[in-house]
């Protein structure tokens, strides 16, 4: 390891940089001309004026699970925020401190020591920062919004490596676009979230029926939807031959048992599972413990119905892994003109995804699941942000929301310095 005006810096050839290199995705194989193992908010504004003053290319690395690899430039440097990753909490104000490397798992780790939690995704090894800039669903969503209607306040380094703070009273614009804009207007180094009280437990239902006799359950579970309590989130698996309908349930007031006997009355299920765990297991229970191993492709689309004939393309599912997890809630409480956010009107999230070893399984694997999104698309109303993987942005964001969002870019990040993310293209670019 070498520094260069204090700030770590990794090379090639130096001890841990391959391993610092490498990200969700086995097909990102990058190599960064240098990466910045940043300790401190200080670190990053450091490393934002270095990759300038080279004129390097910059990538955010905090999770690593973006499914393009876009925290790995090719000659870039690479701004690793991993050991950035305290969580601070105040259990009387119900508030987290949260650093812009943080994993989910370290925020729910600390908070559910009083109980407590916030909004986050289901796999607990995805970055606090990626997920959160991007809206951030998680299974208290339907309760107390997206992840990043629980931010208070951000702080952030500019292209040009000052820090700034952006909350509802200060930089009211920028904390506009932070809340679902993405990784375009800088480098958030921390996030101030509010906590609520939802115990230490949530439930799990699993109602799985073959392919064949899945149509009539998947309408049911539809329609039950629309009167779901904001306690459970309604979820479907799908797999070439098996459907999987069920809910998450978290928190109290309420009692899931009226639920679970309407989701018995769909039929005679192949399978049932019911089962309480712990919060912390919940949100660990679909993390890939093969780590960095596969290689991997999804696509994604929001929809604002779900009519017959979207189900039926659902359930000829190629092979592929495909799934639908319930919006609604306290997401469509929020205005849509309070977020840079969009889409809070949407019923389900869809994505189809796949994993697989062998590069020679590339072409057809991305092919298959770019065939089946495809076939959906007919029934889709614009795409989660996070998802977004060869897409255009205009999928994200309405064109009154984008142009919004355009001119955010052009005062915070003229020259596109951040431009390895779901980007927002400056106006002089666009």
């Amino acid at each position: 390891m070498t520094a260069t005006d204090t700030l770590p810096l990794l090379h090639p050839g130096d001890l841990g940089y391959d391993e610092a290199r490498a990200v969700w995705n086995a097909m990102v194989d990058r190599r960064p001309a240098a990466i910045a193992r940043c300790r401190s908010t200080a670190d990053v504004a450091a490393a934002v004026r270095y990759a300038r003053q080279h004129e390097l290319e910059i990538a955010v690395r905090c999770g690593g699970h973006n499914v393009a690899g876009l925290a790995v430039p090719e000659g870039g440097l690479m701004i690793d925020l991993t050991a950035m990753n305290a969580v601070q909490v105040d259990p009387t104000r119900r508030t987290a401190r949260v650093e812009g490397g943080a994993l989910l798992g370290e925020l729910d780790r600390a908070t559910q020591k009083y109980g407590l939690a916030t909004t986050a995704g289901n796999v607990s090894h995805t970055g606090v920062g990626g997920l959160t800039l991007g809206g951030g669903m998680g299974w208290l969503a339907r309760q107390f919004g997206l992840a990043c209607d629980n931010v208070d306040s951000y702080e952030l380094v500019t292209a040009e490596g000052n820090v700034v703070t952006a909350s509802a009273t200060e930089n009211p614009e920028l904390f506009w676009g932070l809340r679902g804009g993405g990784g375009n207007f800088g480098i958030v180094t921390s996030f101030e979230f509010r906590l609520h009280h939802i115990g230490t437990r949530a439930l799990v239902a699993d109602f799985t029926y073959p392919i064949a006799d899945a149509f009539p359950v998947l309408r049911a579970w539809r329609d039950l939807n629309a009167t779901a309590p904001r306690q459970a989130t309604f979820t479907t698996v799908i797999t070439a031959d098996q459907v999987t309908v069920g809910f998450v349930w978290v928190g109290a007031p309420g009692n899931p048992d009226a639920l679970l006997a309407a989701f018995r009355a769909f039929g005679n299920a192949a399978t049932e599972s019911v089962e309480e765990l712990p919060y912390l297991t919940l949100q660990s229970r679909d993390d890939s413990v093969q780590g960095h191993h596969y290689r991997r492709y999804w696509k994604g689309h929001y929809f604002k119905t779900l009519p017959d004939k979207a189900i039926h393309a659902l359930l000829r599912n190629p092979g592929v892994g495909a799934s639908l997890q319930a919006y609604g809630g306290a997401i469509a409480d929020v205005p849509d003109e309070d977020a840079a956010f969009s889409h809070r009107d949407t019923l389900f999230e869809f994505v189809t995804a796949t994993r697989w070893e062998d590069p020679a399984d590339d072409e057809q694997r991305i092919a298959t699941v770019r065939a089946y999104a495809e076939a959906l698309a007919e029934y889709a109303d614009g795409a989660y942000l996070n998802t977004l993987n060869g897409d255009k942005i205009t999928r994200a964001f309405p064109p009154a929301k984008l142009d919004r969002l355009v001119g955010l870019k052009t005062v915070w990040d003229q020259a596109n310095v951040f431009h390895l993310n779901q980007n927002i293209k400056p106006a002089h670019s666009r």
